[in-house]
């Protein structure tokens, strides 16, 4: 089974900024929007990829999962 590419939408207290990190890049972006869209976008290229959204304060927001889900269950 292939591995699940990670891509991480973070904010950066140092630089107040959001952050987007996965596939051994990272990228900046000013809204919280451009970085989530941006996420998405590269888990859809990706193909098997799961995003995971943080609030501003590090805690989870949501988890996109893109391309085959092994799981079975709702949700």
């Amino acid at each position: 089974m292939a591995r699940r590419t990670r891509v991480d939408v973070m904010f950066d207290k140092r630089e107040s900024r959001w952050v987007v990190k996965g596939g051994g890049e990272t990228h900046a972006f000013e809204t919280k929007n451009e970085a989530v869209m941006q996420a998405a976008a590269a888990g859809r290229m990706l193909d098997n990829a799961q995003v995971v959204i943080r609030k501003k304060d590090g805690k989870i927001q949501s988890e996109r999962t893109y391309g085959s889900d092994p799981r079975r269950t709702k949700g």
